[in-house]
């Protein structure tokens, strides 16, 4: 028998989903003999034997003129998206509302960093992603464009680390890099949203005149062309703005992708049916007179009314909608009925019950809702006037959520701004779950905003929310806050002058001053459970220990446990264990147990307590 070891947590194992290694187990999946093992035992892709496994497919050389969108930066850009984040989301449970019941999440940080981070706990789970990105009018826009290290220029930009108060903007026009910049900012973002949608699910995308075409080919290339559903219209103005060109724009688009787009279907909208009454006590029901008549077609017979001889032919340039055999079958059931007067038509009736569906699709223009609407409700929020300009109506989400969305769906907005997409959901007759994203932006000390006391954007976002859930009952109006920021395992930056000391440093692994609420959400992160399962506490051996996700995860993060800690200690973690899988009903459960590896009193310790653990079925045993 092995003797079990408990081994330590390293730095990759506090990093987020690592999708390259993902796309590589896929790919020798689906081609095994593609791949081979190198000098050092380690799995490689034999392209060769993969190009004659896809029928030796002729591969476009890089130099080679090709049909899709290019610009500088692309391949950096794919690359960021791959390259997975070394933070972590820290729990803040006093700015939260509902901390213990709540379904629905509220992350301040960048949202690269962070939709890296929730890849594991969310991929192919989202129904609905929604996004209103920076428009890009040639001015600066937040978000970073150099992607080096991504996490320690967001610290900076927050005051985490030096360089307090950096602001990163991207000064576009006079850079001479007006879309490059913004394509750059979108496209790791857009290819990392992909991965959180169900096969049933879609991302609808705000967007203007500015980047329109360039948004729909990179949508094409990841989300791909076939499953493009259709571009809206929204009519956000009644009257046009005073423009110096030509146009004034009184509308935006909403571009829609599916992850399949032959599985993704709208609900559609309600067909007005009060006209279809039963006056002559048809068994068929009710009905209303339909046209007999089609633009295209090929009958062009006559008809003769039964009753006065009149023969009745088509309207000039237009055909029968229906065959001669149908005449005498609908005039006997009575869906085709002859006036017994001369000179007056015959009437066709279109029964209730021919309907295939009592519901109409969804027009590509959206009428009736205003921008105007959106700072209307921000207004009614705030008697104190809006500190937010020209946000997005909630109706406008709220009619998207409702066509496409069901109870319990999840819909991610990673651009959250004021918060709409929450208070649109809050609102909406499904009962969804939400996860916002909004880059704590600092508010300009001339803005309204600046001096209501709001600091950043994400400021705002909070309240917004919190106001909006004092006006709703039976529903979930609470939200988790969580803040990006780096991994609670440290990283070992040994002083080269001192290397004895930073050895002793490093004896402890986490990061000073972190909870143990942070190590936990940070656990739950890093082994994809959702961050809304409940993590339940029981005093074993007068120590604190923790369940997340039903025992999928056992964790204690006590400072010392003494070697006559180990077996109390470990009995109580199997015997909590075995309660679990019984209440599941499952007969084997794979839980992950973790400790503090400074707790342990020595070596042997640490030891007998993975002993004694792998006895009772329990393998998984690592140390922070």
């Amino acid at each position: 028998m092995t003797e079990a070891t408990m081994k330590q947590v390293e730095l990759q194992d506090g990093a987020s989903a690592d999708l390259v290694q993902e796309n590589m187990q896929h790919l020798e999946e689906l081609f095994p003999d593609a791949f081979t093992e190198n000098a050092n035992g380690d799995q490689k892709v034999n392209f060769e034997t993969l190009r004659q496994l896809l029928g030796d497919l002729k591969v476009l050389d890089e130099g080679e003129e090709k049909y899709g969108l290019n610009w500088h930066g692309k391949k950096q850009a794919r690359q960021i998206a791959l390259t997975p984040s070394l933070g972590t989301l820290l729990p803040c449970p006093e700015e939260s509302v509902g901390w213990d019941t709540t379904q629905n999440l509220f992350i301040e940080g960048d949202n690269l960093e962070v939709l890296k981070l929730l890849q594991k706990s969310y991929a192919n789970k989202v129904k609905m992603i929604y996004i209103d990105p920076p428009y890009n009018t040639g001015k600066e826009f937040v978000y970073p464009d150099k992607f080096q290290d991504n996490l320690d220029t967001y610290l900076k930009y927050t005051g985490q680390k030096s360089d307090e108060g950096l602001k990163f903007t991207s000064n576009t026009e006079t850079g001479g890099r007006k879309h490059t910049n913004w394509l750059n900012m979108m496209y790791p973002r857009l290819k990392l949203a992909r991965s959180f949608l169900k096969q049933d699910g879609c991302i609808i995308i705000s967007i203007d005149e500015n980047e329109q075409a360039n948004l729909k080919q990179i949508c094409d290339e990841i989300f791909g062309e076939e499953n493009f559903i259709g571009q809206f219209i929204w009519k956000n103005r009644t009257t046009p703005n005073d423009a110096k060109s030509n146009f004034a724009p009184d509308h935006e688009y909403l571009l829609v992708y599916a992850k399949n787009g032959e599985i993704l279907q709208f609900k559609g909208v309600e067909k007005d049916l009060s006209n279809y009454t039963n006056t002559d006590n048809d068994p068929n029901g009710p009905w209303i007179a339909d046209n007999p008549s089609a633009a295209s077609g090929n009958y062009t017979f006559e008809i003769q009314n039964p009753h006065t001889g009149d023969v009745y032919t088509p309207p000039a340039g237009r055909y029968w909608a229906f065959s001669e055999k149908r005449v005498s079958e609908w005039s006997e059931s009575g869906k085709l009925v002859f006036p017994k007067e001369k000179g007056k038509n015959f009437l066709l009736k279109k029964y209730l019950s021919d309907l295939k569906s009592e519901k109409k699709p969804l027009s590509s223009i959206i009428d009736g809702i205003l921008t105007s609407n959106g700072t209307k409700e921000m207004k009614a929020l705030y008697e104190e006037g809006s500190p937010f300009k020209y946000p997005k109506p909630s109706k406008l989400i709220k009619l998207l959520i409702e066509q496409i969305c069901d109870d319990n769906d999840i819909v991610i907005d990673f651009f959250a701004g004021s918060g709409t997409t929450a208070h649109a959901i809050m609102k909406a007759n499904v009962k969804c779950k939400f996860i916002l994203v909004q880059l704590p932006e600092l508010v300009d000390e001339k803005e309204p905003a600046f001096e209501m006391g709001y600091k950043t954007i994400s400021d705002i976002t909070i309240d917004r929310m919190k106001r909006v859930g004092n006006t709703v009952s039976e529903r979930d109006k609470g939200f988790k806050v969580f803040k990006l920021s780096t991994s609670n395992i440290k990283v070992w930056n040994p002083d080269r002058t001192d290397l004895e000391g930073s050895l002793l440093d490093h004896k402890e692994h986490l990061v000073e001053g972190r909870s143990e609420q942070d190590i936990l959400y940070e656990l739950l992160l890093k082994r994809g459970v959702d961050l809304t399962t409940p993590i339940e506490t029981r005093e074993i051996a007068r120590k604190n220990v923790y369940s997340i996700g039903y025992g999928k995860i056992i964790t204690c993060l006590d400072d010392l446990i003494a070697g006559d800690d180990v077996e109390p200690l470990a009995a109580g973690i199997v015997e909590w264990q075995k309660e679990l899988k019984d209440t599941l009903g499952v007969k084997v459960l794979e839980t992950h147990v973790f400790f503090k590896d400074s707790a342990f009193r020595d070596d042997v310790a640490k030891t007998n307590m993975a002993a004694i653990l792998s006895q009772n079925g329990i393998d998984h045993v690592r140390s922070l």
